[in-house]
């Protein structure tokens, strides 16, 4: 492509503002190889542009009044993972995940954390442009993420990108609703010749996690001015296991029951299968200042996770109703008689052995029927999904040259985004229909589909000032549809033997009824202004203002204002202030689902309902409106020769969070007062959960980043550090959130993160060295946190450190060769501590918490080739 060397910047939804002073990425660690001479590291300091932050023309970091972290592609790559969530992790200490376990589709999507708030939170965007929610709603997202409808950001292939912008600062006056905590810009590679394709192998020192995967870019010339830029990716992962046999499970094998698996509930990572993602970005001049660009991708995927046990002795509305006392038995034709009972213990409580029930069962009459003649050793779900993601992003920008508009840069364009999670349950049952039940279901599907038209622009003014004033401002609108699609009949059918105490629907995860499905549809539009002025060389101050009206809840206004002040040729203070807000997803406001839930000790299934559902009515529902916050930052920067370094504070206030409230059981009056108002099918639902803005956090913390190039060791040596402390505080809340809900936002996640990165380059071969340290957190499994307050249930999982290496030799410039680790020395998380007082603990077979922020799969090792063209 030709490029016109005069620099335009064209106002989007975000615009060129950043520029990184080492080459690729000093905020996030990333590996930078520069020249052993000052002089020379001087040169190179100004080079990278990011496109998140500000409206105006290119800046360095070290001149920037927002902290923003840069990736590079070459540090995206030196990793074992395939996915880009832990891509990120192992470089962004302010960012975690979790590896979400048996949490339903957020198994399948699972949603990420910055700076301690919830995943849609984060506005993601890709070059620039505002990119779709995923259709997955974490309705089991861990405390933090309850409910959380974020992006998918895991379709997006490390091959793809040229780097990742990470714009650490509230900016929803800039960017609109979602931009609580932050910004992360996915910016795609432009080269119009080359490539590469890698091939990658590995699997974790625990023998399984096995993965593939095989990855390709190649740049093309679109005419003589322009460029297609190609990538894909495809791979396949094994699941996991970090498990030990359930001691219930254990018991009845130990009792002579040979149906019982060796492993009964599997806590690990799901299985990745045909996971398969094409990116393009494509750009043309189309001369006098004028561009045209469109990008977009297809990604899909097949995710098959684990589930909860089914004991055969006290699964109620499957083997029990009376906790295990006495089988549940259906009667097919009350003409031949009542059915015996058949009792499951002896006089002191005990489980009466497997021969002695098995016996019994057999010797039921031709009329009666129990479920453990077809699971006698009872039965564990498996649930996954197919989740497909495509959009489509197109527009032109360019330069007015005359009339009313001269001198206006310009940026047109409109996307659309789609998103689709297709559910799958396998060796489960609709008690409901008997013996004839089948075993495998589609419970439906969720789709989020949404459209976004901007208009933006720029205008340069002289106003007397040090540089001329740059005023932004332009239009945005949005439509956004969530669907929700029944399911097979037989995923929610109503049985004929409901009326004998067995359950409806596929167990585990209920379809959907044709009453819950349909589409729900939300539009938008913003008007907004950004302003930016150099007031002197070395004062730098910004405002930005938006208004925003929704077609349901209104209208808000939001701003910023930003400043940086050059005390020295070296050292800088920055500040921001702003507000923002984040939109209660279409999803949100309008889904239902039914989850299994924990109730001392036992499976019950849970209703998540409409907030404005007459049932949620009933417990103190209403309908949703956006969370509002109110940041501050405040940092100093220094960037010497070949030092980088900043030191920011800051503090985000959110008020009227929005999350899935605790589960609440229903009692009589409430059942009574719902048959009143005339909602059917009250006594089937046990308990009841829905989406409420029912409490307030103050998050605070602090982020220290340096880096360090030399000439060491006869090579080219770059030193990165990454801090980051955050601490959430929730300040009001009712018992619609629940103590364990507030103990979770509080301390799930760890308080102190960081990282420390060594890259190390020579002509023929390069190392880097990372070490990872995560500071203490709390230790959860199966949604237990304790009593808060009480140190004999409540678990403090001590910090860790890991390391992670990688050794590349290259044969020639165009192959290469490496090998590499995470987790290399594999460090284990916290084990469950069995002897804390506590239900859960060491009863549902898992080894570590699921909190853990290092994951709980243990260290992986990796070998990959290169070819480059």
């Amino acid at each position: 492509m030709k490029h016109n060397n005069k620099y335009h910047p064209v106002a989007h939804a975000v615009k060129y503002a950043i520029a990184t002073t080492f080459a690729l990425g000093i905020a996030s660690g990333a590996a930078v190889a520069q020249e052993a001479t000052e002089t020379a590291a001087k040169e190179q300091a100004v080079e990278k542009i990011a496109v998140v932050g500000s409206r105006s023309a290119p800046r360095s970091i070290g001149d920037s009044p927002v902290p923003i972290d840069i990736i590079g592609a070459d540090e995206l790559m030196k990793n074992g993972s395939t996915d880009m969530l832990n891509l990120m992790t192992t470089t962004v200490p302010s960012l975690n995940v979790h590896s979400n376990p048996i949490s339903d589709a957020a198994t399948l999507v699972r949603p990420m954390n910055l700076r301690g708030l919830s995943a849609d939170s984060t506005l993601i965007l890709t070059n620039g442009k505002r990119r779709h929610k995923s259709s997955v709603i974490a309705f089991l997202g861990g405390g933090i993420n309850d409910g959380a409808q974020g992006a998918d950001v895991s379709v997006i292939p490390g091959i793809a990108l040229k780097q990742v912008e990470i714009l650490r600062d509230g900016a929803a006056a800039q960017y609109g609703s979602d931009a609580i905590a932050g910004v992360i810009n996915f910016v795609l590679k432009d080269a119009d010749s080359g490539g590469s394709f890698e091939v990658k192998h590995g699997e974790y020192y625990a023998g399984d996690g096995t993965s593939t995967e095989f990855a390709g870019n190649i740049g093309m010339p679109l005419t003589d001015n322009g460029f297609v830029n190609a990538s894909f990716q495809y791979k396949n992962v094994d699941p996991t296991s970090r498990s030990v046999q359930r001691p219930d499970a254990q018991a009845f094998a130990d009792g002579g029951n040979p149906h019982i698996a060796p492993i009964t509930q599997v806590w690990g990572s799901p299985k990745i299968k045909d996971d398969i993602t094409i990116f393009i970005n494509a750009g043309l001049d189309l001369g006098n200042d004028r561009e045209a660009y469109l990008f977009g991708n297809y990604s899909e995927r097949d995710v098959t996770g684990g589930f909860y046990y089914r004991n055969p002795y006290n699964r109620g509305g499957v083997f029990s109703n009376d906790g295990g006392e006495t089988l549940l038995i259906g009667n097919t034709d009350f003409s031949a008689g009542n059915c015996p009972t058949i009792g499951l213990t002896d006089g002191n409580g005990n489980n009466l052995p497997f021969n002695a029930v098995n016996s019994a069962v057999n010797a039921l009459p031709a009329n009666c029927f129990s479920f453990f003649s077809m699971f006698p050793g009872g039965f564990t779900p498996t649930f996954g999904g197919n989740v497909t993601d495509t959009s489509l992003t197109a527009g032109t920008k360019g330069e007015f040259k005359s009339g009313y508009f001269e001198g206006i840069m310009y940026d047109f364009s409109g996307s659309v985004g789609r998103n689709e999670s297709s559910y799958m349950m396998t060796n489960t049952i609709n008690a409901s229909l008997g013996l004839d039940s089948p075993t495998e279901f589609n419970p439906g599907k969720y789709i989020q589909l949404e459209k976004n038209f901007t208009a933006d622009f720029v205008k340069f003014v002289p106003v007397g000032i040090y540089e001329d004033l740059t005023v932004a401002f332009g239009a945005q609108w949005t439509e956004e549809s969530f669907e929700v699609v029944a399911g097979d009949f037989a995923s929610f059918q109503v049985g004929d033997f409901v009326d004998q105490g067995f359950s409806i629907g596929s167990n585990g995860f209920p379809g959907f009824k044709p009453e819950d499905a349909g589409v729900s549809s939300r539009r938008n539009y913003a008007l907004y202004t950004d302003v930016e002025a150099e007031v002197t060389e070395a004062l730098l101050l910004g405002f930005a203002l938006r208004f925003e009206d929704y077609d349901t809840f209104g209208s808000t206004l939001n701003y910023k204002l930003t400043g940086q002040f050059r005390l020295t040729d070296d050292w800088a203070v920055r500040a921001s202030h702003s507000t923002g807000f984040r939109a209660p997803t279409v999803g949100q406001a309008n889904v239902s689902n039914v989850q299994t839930n924990l109730e001392s000790g036992l499976l019950v299934d849970s209703a998540l309902l409409p907030p404005t559902n007459p049932v949620s009515l009933e417990l103190g529902g209403s309908e949703l409106q956006p969370e509002e916050s109110t940041s501050y930052a405040l940092g100093v920067v220094y960037s010497g020769a070949a030092v980088f370094m900043t030191l920011d504070y800051f503090r985000i206030d959110v008020d009227d969070r929005i999350s899935q409230s605790s589960k609440i059981n229903l009692t009589d009056a409430n059942r009574e007062a719902l048959r009143a108002a005339g909602v059917k099918n009250v006594d089937s639902i046990q308990q009841v959960s829905f989406f409420t803005n029912d409490f307030d956090t103050k998050t605070q913390g602090v982020d220290f980043v340096a880096s360090y190039s030399t000439f060491l060791l006869d090579g080219r040596s770059s030193f990165n550090f990454a801090y980051n402390w955050t601490d959430t505080k929730v300040k009001s809340a009712t018992a619609i959130t629940g103590l364990d809900k507030v103990s979770r936002l509080e301390n799930d996640l760890p308080n102190h993160r960081a990282t420390l990165t060594w890259s190390q380059s020579y002509d023929d071969w390069s190392f880097f060295l990372r070490s990872n340290y995560y500071g203490e957190y709390q230790g959860v499994h199966v949604d237990w946190v304790g009593v808060p307050g009480d140190p004999g249930t409540e678990v403090n999982a001590k910090a860790k450190v890991t390391f992670d290496a990688e050794l590349s030799y290259f044969i020639n410039d165009s192959f290469s060769v490496a090998i590499g680790a995470q987790n290399l020395f594999d460090t284990k998380p916290e084990r469950i501590n069995m002897s804390a007082v506590g239900l859960p603990n060491g009863a549902f077979g898992a080894k570590y918490y699921e909190t853990s922020p290092m994951g709980i799969n243990g260290g992986y090792y990796y070998v990959k080739g290169v070819y480059r063209f």
